[in-house]
């Protein structure tokens, strides 16, 4: 696999460490767990969009964009990641934010919506569930042209195969850190929403010939549709990387978890949230890597991982946003 033909600027200075946890693992009394921290990943808070966002931004610039356009829902970390991205490079940025569950943005909220101001978004609009989200970017686009700039559009989740290149480097990353640290995964674990970070680590996976299977914790969608976005995005990346293609049986995309909807809380989240903190004072945020960790102790606790089993949790980040949802991680109906 060779990713030196691509353009990539670096927002990290070296690899996001792995580490163990042993006071989680001990709790759960099951398989040993370890965390890969891309949550402490460059750019403003860290998190998996920042893999992407080097690719992506560098194609930005050899294209000669001067604003960024992007879509996330409320309290999107994408959109926090890619404004970042752009206050870096001296660009503009423009961000469209898709209502997902009616009445949850609000402009003067806490978490990643305090940082778009901090940050000096461009333009925030706020478009109801279901909206055209590719119209809607290009009609952005379309104003930024007309007052005689260059845009770039950046797919939600920066989740296209260019994006996704960024988490085919984090497989290479993972087996260069295992070897060198002499451990050996059994599985990976993985939150499973836009696809970009799924996919490009399964695609380098298998274009590495790693042998390890990665467990995708849905946030948004059923198994089957997810299951099927995460596999046609990783194969247009084998074939971005020219290697091997994957194959339905290499992607897993569990949706147990995902509770009531999209960014809404459960008490298997909460419980999660709490855990790690408590256990590990490692932070996560209640819309995704919550979720995932929820997975994975629910997985735990009935065996379906195995006790033998060392399994690598993939953090991707989002501690930024967890301001805006203290009242749901204090419910006490909720714990």
């Amino acid at each position: 696999m060779d990713l030196s033909r691509f353009a990539r600027r670096r927002y990290t200075a070296g690899f996001t460490p792995i580490e163990p946890l042993p006071r989680l693992s001990d709790a759960l009394g099951g398989a040993e767990l370890w965390i890969k921290r891309d949550d402490l990943l460059g750019l403003a808070g860290g998190g998996n969009k920042t893999r992407k966002l080097e690719f992506l931004i560098a194609d930005a610039l050899a294209k000669g964009a001067d604003t960024l356009i992007t879509v996330g829902a409320p309290q999107s970390n994408h959109c926090r990641l890619t404004l970042a991205a752009a206050a870096r490079e001296g660009l503009a940025c423009r961000l469209v934010i898709e209502e997902r569950v009616a009445g949850s943005y609000a402009p003067d909220a806490l978490g990643n919506n305090l940082l778009f101001d901090l940050m000096g978004a461009a333009n925030v609009r706020m478009v109801k569930a279901g909206a055209d989200l590719a119209a809607e970017m290009a009609a952005d686009a379309a104003a930024v042209t007309a007052a005689g700039g260059n845009p770039y559009i950046i797919v939600g989740g920066g989740s296209s195969p260019l994006g996704a290149l960024g988490y085919a480097a984090c497989a290479q990353e993972i087996m260069g850190q295992a070897f060198e640290a002499g451990l050996v995964f059994d599985r990976i674990v993985v939150a499973s929403g836009s696809a970009g970070t799924h996919s490009g680590l399964v695609a380098g996976l298998v274009a590495l010939n790693a042998g390890i299977p990665v467990t995708g914790i849905n946030v948004r969608r059923p198994r089957a549709e997810q299951e099927a976005n995460v596999l046609k995005l990783a194969q247009a990346t084998a074939d971005l990387l020219n290697t091997p293609q994957p194959q339905a049986s290499d992607i897993v995309c569990l949706d147990e978890w995902v509770g009531p909807g999209y960014s809404l809380p459960t008490r298997a989240m909460v419980e999660a949230v709490r855990l790690l903190a408590a256990r590990e004072g490692v932070l996560l945020d209640p819309v995704y890597s919550g979720k995932a960790m929820a997975g994975l102790i629910g997985l735990v606790r009935d065996g379906r991982i195995a006790a033998h089993e060392r399994v690598l949790f993939l953090h991707t980040g989002g501690s930024p946003s967890l301001p805006a949802f203290a009242a749901d991680l204090r419910n006490a109906d909720l714990n």
